[in-house]
């Protein structure tokens, strides 16, 4: 693009006099410019205005809306979070996004139910309960009812400051009736689930071995582990002397076996299990060799280990190879304990991956173990106590040494000193943790309650096909959880929580956990409290008739708090109202770590007792990292916890009160599906992008100051340009409803945004702002423009309302009374409306060319300024040279020049033939059209009113002002 060289000439509007005179005199016109006018303030000052709008949308919101809208019952349920520590950003997106999903349909004239919950029960609580007490008197003396009445104290606390945060988020909810899984109600209702689960053959007890905490003193399930990646273990070979050989190998290999001894090399990273050892596995179809070192000893090691294990041994000769399947059968004498005699068998689950080939098998401490044993009638061995400490029947003085410390240390300086010890080197790997407590568990064989989810797994994976996921790719990770989990452990060893109701026969041990026999202490728990399990002194009181010909006592494992958890869909059974062929819940909503916890419990119970998944709609979120993308940690100083944005810090400077709306519009803007980072830059970023929001809408409620819905201009009498404006909000309707029905706020986020950035600030508000600001008040090309910024400010402020509902409030107050029906609050308003007739795709094709040719416009207009030629756009004339035959022709002359320089904020716009163009000017193409595009300066004078160059005599009124002024 290029401006003609005559831009140049006469400067004389540049004048330093003129510009001095117009400084020191008075607009006398000022007076009658229609400028904005509305006390809607620009800084939303957040802290101290928020709550002029929190109760209508949130508690005054919530009990209307399940009266009086008339479409059928939304449910999303909640996923009750721990009822431990300070609330963290974590907590600010998850409960922020399922405020978002309710509020849209509550606009869409949905009834919502939402009940907020909280999980109550299990370690954490029990643990920071009795911390509390630790100073004042000694612990251990505490019985289980102190315990139980200490815990259920300090749950009942951090509920109430849990909540106290969460509603200030503006989150709406029946927070009067939230549910807790303390509660007595819902207690009886998981120990239905339980029972429901028994009568169907889904629950079983069993010596067997199952994650175990000794910093819990608990066993954990699978969805209670994180892993360390950087754990060291000590790594040791060891050699057990081979007795006896199986029949194919005795005499194929007795030439070799002639004065030397033979041994089976193992290779373990817990060597604390090696007194728990009961026999030695091989893999039938691995190849394992005979060998002999530079001692002349004889090693069986897989073959496919041989070049590693040189390298550790020195030189090996291979004196024979074999198949695992002949080994099978031979067996071997324990290095510490010489009168056990173990055999060498068989397991699939043997590779040659790592180790020697030979797996060290202690069906006590390994499920693979266990397995490969349980069918070969070999009982599991384990010697540790609850401690995670060996005990006396390990021998050997290891009683008392605990097993990850001193235990290993000890066993290891047996075994050098029976000659029984190869190698020994420290060895880092990926190793199970306690979530909770941050230690290390071990696997240990003790006798638990499990449910058979093996059972399940395939009609849980099938009606997981039935969900609606967001993300998708979630369904994977979900199957993947549910089908390699073959089992769960359901029992917890801790006082704080919902006992499992066995009694125990007090002669044999034997457990009873019958339909008839839970039924009847269900009976007596409702009437007098969970708590009588452990108050009750007489266990005969739980024992039903048909059992009272033996002797019981009862138990005192707990459930899995996952189990408690999980059943919290029974608490949606009985909604009245509620479309009985639609799942429980319309909507779960939680982050990733639910795969392996809540979302699954839920499903495996939901379909163990009903046949059914208890969702329709899956919805999963990432985590909440900081800025660089690092995980939030209290020691690395890296945490913003959400009242630091809310209310600020001590320090303003640092942490600035940016209110509940900055926080909302973080979480919409997230891709939460993903991880998601928060920072103080980040903040202050939203809280811009905010500010911009507050500058759209009030730019919206100023001009419309003096207008009416009875004001508002029909359709076919609006200009084209406000035609065109109502495509847009047409085409913006249905994007931003299309985001929220796919649960995409990020990208209703954007839209919002491009829309006020793009489409209102730098396309229409400047269009029509001399319309609005000049023409006289009640003019009809006035009232066009604020029947289009009435639609505008209706929509808009609807989108934004699930996002930042004390804004919207705060917009709506300022336009209500111009509405047909005012209401107390946006929400009750209803949802963005398509008007068809505003749908106009012709008419969109035709102002994408024009608003390309705009962008054209536009760079010739910055040349010039920037040539200094002229200081604005309303100073120039614009000369569009075009092929007249051309449809571009055709496009542009069919608009009024006078709508075209209003489009391009300039003074005039000529069209002209192409080839009546003079001077050098570059070219242009349009649609593929040829175009050349010519600025001059104004011919005429500046309008001292308008400030558009329409006058005839300097310092005169145009035509138009005079006639408004007049």
């Amino acid at each position: 693009m290029t401006v003609l060289s005559g831009l140049a000439q006469n400067r004389r509007f540049f004048s330093s006099t003129l510009v001095k005179s117009a400084k020191q005199t008075k607009n006398p016109y000022t007076n009658t410019i229609l400028l904005p006018k509305t006390p809607f303030p620009l800084r939303a000052d957040a802290v101290n205005r928020e709550h002029l709008f929190h109760d209508r949308c949130t508690k005054e919101l919530y009990p209307w809306q399940l009266k009086n809208n008339t479409k059928d019952l939304f449910v999303l349920h909640d996923g009750p979070p721990y009822a431990n520590g300070n609330v963290h950003s974590g907590h600010a997106m998850n409960k922020v996004l399922k405020d978002i999903v309710n509020r849209y349909k509550v606009l869409q004239g949905h009834r919502v139910y939402y009940r907020p919950g909280w999980d109550c029960h299990g370690l954490p609580i029990e643990l920071k309960a009795l911390e509390a007490i630790r100073q004042k008197g000694d612990i251990d003396e505490l019985s289980a009812i102190d315990i139980r009445r200490i815990a259920k104290s300090k749950a009942l606390s951090e509920v109430e400051k849990q909540m106290k945060s969460f509603k200030s988020w503006g989150v709406m909810g029946d927070w009067d009736n939230p549910y807790l899984t303390l509660q007595s109600d819902y207690e009886i209702r998981q120990l239905r689930v339980l029972m429901d689960m028994i009568k169907k053959g889904y629950i079983y007890r069993q010596l067997k071995p199952v994650y175990w905490s000794p910093s819990s003193k608990s066993a954990l399930a699978e969805s209670e582990l994180e892993y360390n990646e950087n754990h060291v273990s000590p790594s040791i070979h060891v050699r057990f002397s081979v007795h006896d050989l199986s029949p194919a190998l005795k005499k194929k290999w007795d030439q070799y076996l002639k004065g030397n001894n033979l041994f089976a090399l193992i290779w373990t990273t817990t060597p604390w299990t090696i007194p728990s050892n009961k026999a030695i596995a091989v893999h039938p179809k691995l190849n394992y060799s005979l060998v002999q070192d530079t001692n002349n000893a004889l090693y069986i090691i897989g073959s496919d280990r041989m070049e590693a294990l040189s390298q550790e041994l020195g030189e090996l000769k291979v004196l024979d190879e074999i198949t695992g399947e002949a080994l099978i059968g031979s067996s071997y004498i324990h290095p510490l304990y010489k009168s056990q005699q173990s055999p060498i068998i068989g397991g699939d689950h043997v590779t040659a991956d790592s180790g020697t080939g030979l797996v060290h098998t202690a069906p006590g401490h390994g499920m693979e173990d266990y397995e490969a044993c349980l069918e070969l009638g070999i009982a599991p061995f384990s010697p540790i106590d609850d401690e995670g400490k060996l005990t006396k029947e390990a021998g050997l003085g290891l009683e008392g040494k605990f097993a990850f410390k001193e235990g290993n240390s000890a066993i290891i300086e047996l075994l050098k000193g029976e000659n029984a010890l190869v190698i020994q080197r420290d060895y880092t790997h990926k190793y199970p943790y306690d979530w909770r407590t941050k230690q290390p568990v071990m696997l240990r064989a003790t006798a638990q309650w499990f449910a058979n989810v093996e059972h399940l797994q395939k009609d849980a994976v099938n009606n997981l096909k039935q969900i609606k996921m967001v993300p998708e790719v979630s369904i994977r990770r979900l199957e993947q959880f549910t089908m390699s989990r073959k089992e769960w452990c359901i029992s917890r060893q801790r006082s704080w929580g919902v006992p499992i109701p066995a009694l125990y026969d007090t002669e044999t041990g034997d457990a009873l956990l019958t339909e008839t026999s839970v039924e009847h202490i269900i009976s007596i728990l409702k009437e007098r409290g969970i708590d009588a399990w452990w108050e009750e002194k007489d266990d005969d009181v739980f024992v039903a008739p048909e059992y009272k010909d033996k002797k019981y006592k009862r138990g005192y494992d707990t459930m899995d708090v996952w189990f408690d958890s999980g059943t919290s869909w029974t608490m949606l059974r009985d909604i009245p109202g509620r479309d009985p062929s639609k799942p429980l819940a319309d909507v779960y909503l939680e982050g990733s770590d639910q795969h392996r916890g809540w979302f699954q419990s839920s499903l495996l119970t939901s379909v163990a007792v009903t046949g059914k998944a208890p969702y329709g709609t899956l919805v999963t979120h990432g985590f909440a990292l900081d800025e660089r993308g690092q995980k939030m940690s209290k020691s690395l100083g890296n945490t913003l916890e959400p009242h630091l944005i809310t209310l600020g810090g001590k320090d303003k400077k640092k942490n600035p009160a940016y209110g509940t709306d900055v926080l909302r519009f973080w979480v919409a803007n997230c891709e939460y599906t993903r991880d998601v980072l928060i920072g103080p830059s980040i903040i202050a970023q939203i809280s811009d992008n905010l500010r911009k929001v507050r500058t759209t809408a009030r730019f919206l409620l100023g001009n419309l100051y003096d207008f009416n819905h009875d004001n508002s201009v029909d359709y076919n009498q609006l200009p084209e340009i406000d035609k065109y404006m109502l495509h847009e909000l047409y085409q913006y309707n249905q994007r931003i409803t299309q985001a929220y029905d796919e649960f995409a706020y990020s990208r209703a986020v954007q839209y919002i945004q491009n829309f006020t950035n793009t489409t209102l600030s730098s396309f229409y508000f400047d269009t029509i702002k001399d319309r609005l600001y000049n023409d006289k008040s009640g003019s009809s090309s006035r009232r066009t423009a604020q029947t289009v910024l009435y639609h505008i400010l209706k929509s808009y402020t609807t989108s934004l309302a699930p996002f930042v509902c004390h804004t919207a409030e705060e917009i709506y107050e300022n336009y209500k009374a111009i509405t047909p029906k005012p209401q107390s609050s946006i929400f009750k308003t209803g949802w963005l409306t398509l008007d068809n007739e505003w749908y106009n795709p012709s008419l969109n094709q035709k102002w994408t060319v024009l608003l390309n040719l705009k962008g054209q416009v536009n760079q010739v207009l910055e040349s010039a300024r920037q040539e200094k030629s002229i200081r604005s756009s309303q100073e120039a004339d614009v000369t569009l040279y075009l092929n007249e035959a051309s449809p571009l022709s055709n496009l542009v002359n069919s608009m009024p020049e006078h709508e075209l320089a209003s489009l391009f904020l300039t003074s005039h716009v000529k069209i002209k033939n192409i080839d009546e163009s003079i001077g050098h000017v570059k070219e242009s193409e349009i649609e593929g059209e040829k175009c050349k595009i010519v600025v001059h300066r104004a011919e005429t004078c500046k309008c001292p009113r308008c400030w558009n160059y329409h006058s005839i005599e300097q310092d005169e009124l145009c035509a138009r002002c005079a006639t408004v002024v007049n």
